[in-house]
């Protein structure tokens, strides 16, 4: 798994297509094999990004973490 904080933008974790996750208990399944959670605090579907950041100029250090 690959978790990347993307430059000025969210936290994006590869994930396989379909893989499964719960949320405040009810149980999702991914569409796409990328998760987009909200980093600038902003967006109107947190946890998840829908891109706030670019409006308000959102500003933050990129990076990335693998997990083996």
């Amino acid at each position: 798994m690959k978790i990347r904080l993307r430059e000025n933008g969210p936290v994006a974790i590869d994930l396989p297509a379909g893989a499964k996750f719960r949320l405040n208990g009810e149980e999702r399944t991914l569409e796409r094999p990328k998760l987009a959670l909200c980093r600038c605090g902003h967006s109107e579907r947190k946890p998840f990004c829908d891109a706030t950041h670019k409006k308000i100029g959102f500003e933050a250090k990129g990076g990335e973490i693998e997990v083996f």
